[in-house]
C-alpha cells in the first residue's frame, strides 16, 4: 500500500520548508504538494526534492472543487496518508471594515474550511502513527484588532486541532497546532496591502521559518497538541492568560501607535 505525505501551501514559507524537510522525519513513498502556484511546485520538485516521487496539485483550496480533486486522487489506488501538513493561509493588516467582504470570505475559506476539509479527506486514510500538523498562530489566543479576521480564523484552527488531538489519541494519530509568532515569510507580502491602510507596522520579534519548522517537527514527534517557539512568543502567551483581553487589545494598539 502506497504511503503518502501531503503538504498544503507548499509553494512558499513554512509550507515549503515542511515539504523540503518531510523526508527527514516521516517515511513515505510519495509526497503530494498542494498550492495555487503550480510553477513553483514543479520548480521545487525538480530542484529541492530531486530523487523523491512528487505529485503536484496546482489547486486553490478556497474553492470546494479542489477537495473533489484531492479525494478522487486518494481513491485511485490503495494508500495510507502518513502525514498531513496544513500550511495554506493568509491575513491582512487592516481594520475589519477595510477588508472587503470577498477577501474576508476567502480568508475564512482558506484558513478554516480548507484545514477542516483536508482533515475530513485524509483521516479516513490514516492509521496508527500518522501525523497532522496544522499551522495556527500566537494570534489564535487573543482577539487582535486590525488583523481581526486572521486572528479569528487561527483561533478556529487552534481549537479544532486541539479537539481533534484529544479525539484521535486513542487511534494513535497525532495532531499538533503550530503557533508561530512573527516569522519571516511571504505572509507579509499579502498582509501588507496596497491601499495605504496597513495598521500593523511594529514587530517586536521576527523569527526564521526554519526555527519554527524544526520546533514543529519535534513537537509533532512528541505528540504535543500545541507547538510554540521563542521566549517572546511564550512570554506573550503567559501574559495573555493573566490579563483581561480588553487590556491585551489596548496594549497591542499602543504598540502599533493606533489611537483609540
Amino acid at each position: 500500500m502506497k504511503r503518502i505525505a501531503i503538504v498544503t501551501g507548499a509553494s512558499s514559507g513554512m509550507g515549503q520548508r515542511f515539504a523540503i524537510t518531510a523526508a527527514n522525519h516521516v517515511e513515505y513513498d510519495e509526497l503530494w504538494l498542494i498550492a495555487r502556484r503550480g510553477d513553483r511546485l514543479m520548480n521545487m520538485a525538480e530542484k529541492e526534492l530531486n530523487g523523491q516521487k512528487v505529485r503536484c496539485f496546482p489547486l486553490d483550496l478556497s474553492l470546494s472543487s479542489s477537495f473533489t480533486t484531492i479525494k478522487d486522487a486518494l481513491k485511485e489506488e490503495p494508500c495510507q496518508v502518513v502525514l498531513l501538513v496544513n500550511a495554506a493561509g493568509f491575513g491582512k493588516f487592516q481594520a475589519i471594515m477595510d477588508v472587503s467582504e470577498e477577501m474576508a470570505e476567502r480568508m475564512l475559506d482558506l484558513n478554516c474550511k480548507a484545514v477542516m476539509k483536508m482533515c475530513y479527506a485524509c483521516i479516513p486514510y490514516m492509521t496508527r502513527g500518522a501525523k497532522i500538523l496544522n499551522i495556527a498562530s500566537v494570534a489564535a489566543f487573543q482577539p487582535v484588532p486590525y488583523i481581526g479576521e486572521y486572528a479569528a480564523t487561527k483561533a478556529f484552527v487552534l481549537s479544532f486541532s486541539r479537539a481533534l488531538w484529544k479525539e484521535l489519541r486513542g487511534s494513535g494519530i497525532t495532531v499538533t497546532a503550530l503557533c508561530p509568532y512573527w516569522t519571516r515569510t511571504e505572509f507579509f507580502d499579502v498582509a501588507n496591502g496596497r491601499e495605504g491602510k496597513d495598521m500593523v507596522k511594529y514587530f517586536n520579534a521576527m523569527y526564521e521559518p526554519d526555527q519554527l519548522v524544526k520546533r514543529g517537527w519535534r513537537d509533532l514527534a512528541n505528540g504535543r497538541d500545541i507547538s510554540t517557539f521563542g521566549f517572546i512568543a511564550r512570554a506573550q502567551l503567559f501574559l495573555i492568560t493573566l490579563l483581561p483581553h480588553r487590556w491585551v487589545m489596548a496594549i497591542w494598539c499602543k504598540q502599533q501607535n493606533i489611537k483609540q
